[in-house]
């Protein structure tokens, strides 16, 4: 494999690696000194590939075998092995082509539905390796529904949990597919304010994806949102999660702005608009532009009057 393609594997994992953060050490092991690809030696089985002590990026042969592997055990251990292994080569932009070319998207999709939570969080990580590429979406976005499902009904802030929400991040990034989660806004809020830290953070990456499309304004502001969302706002909030609160708000607001929609909307009392435009809220903003951080002084919107 060629110096220049190997580059463009690892600048692509580094970018795109959401949800298998762990494996990124992985993308600078495909090749060995001199330039040669590892090759498969002919006595190494589908099931080998899945130990820790193989730590080369796997070819499109071995990777059918692991996927044949994957849709015919029914051993646990070997399964989620299996998953982690597809999920560590799926932070390869290649990988990810070959993996979809050798039909392995269903098969792995199709672990999603497994009671075992470790084997569902591993096919989640997976999948968000593999959702990075925009033709993979296309085929991953039949899960969403039921990835939605597993966030809101899993234990909360448990590894499951948080692979979901990065699967439904990655696919959000752009604005092809967030409609499938217009159902979903309410809960999401739910798990964002109930959640621990970690929790809101990947929660807030995600409904940040929905508040720059226009198209999904009206169903954030719609939203039945607690009234503790508003403590979201206070100054000593971490800063992780008072910048990306302060940044949600400053997105909607500019989404109004852009669509001509600064007139009072009709939205019920206990929504998010009710809360972001109302007066407890305009206290919150007055106080935060003395916020000793500049990052926070920044995010600061000026609520407009209705």
């Amino acid at each position: 494999m060629g110096g220049a393609r190997r580059a463009g594997w690892v600048a692509a994992g580094l970018v795109l690696g959401a949800g298998a953060c762990y494996c990124i050490y992985r993308l600078a092991r495909g090749q060995r000194p001199g330039g040669q690809r590892l090759r498969l030696r002919s006595s190494r089985s589908a099931e080998d590939l899945t130990n820790s002590s193989y730590d080369d990026v796997l070819n499109a042969d071995q990777l059918q075998k692991l996927l044949y592997l994957l849709e015919s055990t029914e051993d646990p251990v070997i399964i989620e092995k299996a998953l982690v292994t597809l999920g560590n080569n799926a932070a390869f932009s290649t990988n990810q082509i070959i993996i979809r070319e050798l039909g392995g998207i269903p098969v792995v999709g199709s672990k999603i539905n497994d009671p075992n939570y470790s084997i569902k969080e591993k096919a989640l990580n997976a999948l968000s390796n593999l959702s990075v590429n925009v033709e993979n979406q296309i085929k991953i976005k039949v899960y969403v529904s039921q990835v939605c499902e597993d966030v809101l009904s899993g234990p909360l802030n448990s590894p499951m949990q948080l692979a979901g929400l990065r699967l439904l991040t990655n696919m959000t990034v752009t604005n092809d597919h967030q409609h499938l989660l217009s159902h979903y806004i309410t809960d999401l809020f739910q798990v964002l304010l109930a959640g621990n830290g970690s929790t809101k953070v990947q929660v807030l990456k995600l409904l940040l994806n929905l508040s720059e499309n226009p198209a999904m304004t009206e169903g954030l502001l719609g939203a039945q949102v607690d009234s503790s969302f508003l403590s979201l706002y206070d100054g000593h909030v971490a800063k992780e999660i008072l910048l990306r609160v302060l940044t949600l708000f400053q997105n909607i607001n500019n989404c109004l702005k852009k669509e001509g929609h600064l007139a009072k909307p009709a939205f019920t009392k206990g929504s998010l608009f009710f809360h972001l435009y109302g007066e407890e809220c305009a206290q919150k903003m007055q106080a935060l532009v003395n916020h000793p951080d500049a990052d926070v002084k920044e995010k600061v919107t000026i609520i407009p009057k209705f």
